[in-house]
Order: structure tokens, then C-alpha cells, then sequence
């Protein structure tokens, strides 16, 4: 199922330790859909894919299914999450409406050096292979997230707990999901950029008004994905 190495026995890993990287690794296999959503998760599966016990890998999946990225579903075990569009929509609406109270609040309270190192992190995400070849507009997480950045600079720690916790990677999950469609990624950077200029001139309403109307614009990409599915199910995913 997975193409990682698998950690041995004879590694020298404490059970902790073990836990934290069986947690990483299929955290990062399910975001990049490596794992499918709507996947049933084999505890016996994963055990032998990474040679651990039972316990750190019970451990790992209690922390997915914290971040929501697993479900339990009764008489079946955990699953990985596969939102509904009406589902995904609401999400997006969440998106939309606290990541531009950030934008606001990070306007209002970055520090100039960190405006400076959120510039820095742009011309690094223009020089991504994928995206100078208009593949994608593929972010890392954490610090190299343009988004994270920003909701961190916000300032208001429940804001952060919401959104760089708990729904983090979920929205990743779906963020890398819907990440290529023809022009959006140039189109997605240029509007960073934007967000990032009335950040720097420390105007919150406009800084505000450009993300919600960047989300806005990801969210009628997966409303278009949603529609034309229907038609070709073939058809290529959009960014967001």
C-alpha cells in the first residue's frame, strides 16, 4: 500500500519514537492521497507494512483520527476521511471567513522581519520545479505554507489551534487534492503575493477582502471539479 521503507524492529526506536514516525509517515500518506479517502485501515496491514507492534500504531491512529484526517465508523473501524462536496463546501466556507479574520489580525500585528521572511517564502515557492513547469502550486507544510504563515502572524492563539491544529491537515489533504488546474497555480501565487502587499501596508480590511476572495475562488474550483465530474469523471482537479 505504501512505498515508504519500513521502520524494523532492530531499529534502535523507543516505542514513543516509533509512534511519532508510523504517525508521520501515514499522516503524510494519506494527505497526498497515497492512501485513498474512504480507505479501510487494516491495523494487521499497517503493523507488517512497518514492522511495529500493535501499540505505537493504535497511538498514531488515535492522533489521525484527532486530526480528522481518520473516521471511526461503527461496525467497520477507522476509515480515511472522505468529506462529502456539501461537506468539503462547508470547510471552505470555514476557510474563507477565519483565514480573512488572520489576514486582518496579521496585518495589524507581523512584525516587519516576519512580512520580510513571508516574501522570502514566495520567491522560494516560485522557484518550486512543479510550479515553473505549471504543474502545481505545491506547498509544504508548517513554515514553507503560506497560509500557516500568515494565521500564525494572526497572532490570536484559538485562531491557531483551530487552524494550524485540528483542521490543519485536513484542509491540506484537500488543498493538495485540488492543486492543477491550467493557470490557477500562477494565478494562486500572484494572489498571494497581493495578500502579502496590503499585509505590508497594513491595511487589514483589504489584506481581509483578498483572501476571502482567494479562498472563494478555490471553492468554485471544486464546485466546477463537482460538476464536471459528473459529465467526465476524468476530469483534472482543480486548486485550492
Amino acid at each position: 500500500m505504501l512505498d515508504d521503507t519500513e521502520i524494523t524492529a532492530a531499529e534502535p526506536l523507543d516505542s514513543e519514537t516509533l509512534a511519532e514516525s508510523v504517525f508521520r509517515r501515514i499522516q503524510a500518506a494519506i494527505v497526498r492521497g497515497e492512501i485513498a479517502p474512504g480507505s479501510k485501515i487494516s491495523e494487521p496491514e499497517l503493523a507488517r507494512t512497518y514492522g511495529i507492534s500493535r501499540g505505537p500504531l493504535r497511538e498514531a491512529i488515535h492522533r489521525l483520527e484527532g486530526q480528522r484526517l481518520l473516521v471511526r465508523v461503527p461496525h467497520v473501524g477507522a476509515r480515511v476521511v472522505a468529506l462529502s462536496h456539501a461537506e468539503l463546501i462547508e470547510l471552505y466556507e470555514i476557510r474563507e471567513s477565519l483565514e480573512g479574520m488572520a489576514c486582518r489580525l496579521a496585518a495589524e500585528r507581523m512584525t516587519q522581519g516576519e512580512i520580510d521572511e513571508l516574501r522570502r517564502l514566495l520567491d522560494t515557492h516560485e522557484r518550486d520545479e512543479a510550479f515553473q513547469a505549471g504543474r502545481g502550486y505545491y506547498q509544504q507544510e508548517g513554515d514553507f505554507d503560506f497560509h500557516y504563515r500568515i494565521i500564525q502572524g494572526s497572532g490570536n492563539q484559538t485562531l491557531t489551534k483551530m487552524l494550524c491544529g485540528e483542521l490543519y491537515q485536513l484542509v491540506r489533504m484537500y488543498r493538495l487534492q485540488f492543486s492543477s488546474v491550467p493557470n490557477r497555480p500562477r494565478q494562486a501565487f500572484n494572489e498571494h503575493h497581493r495578500i502579502l502587499d496590503a499585509i505590508a501596508d497594513r491595511d487589514g480590511e483589504l489584506a481581509e477582502l483578498l483572501m476571502r476572495r482567494h479562498i472563494g475562488a478555490s471553492k468554485r474550483n471544486i464546485e466546477r471539479h463537482y460538476q464536471g465530474a459528473l459529465a467526465n469523471p476524468s476530469k483534472t482537479r482543480g486548486e485550492s
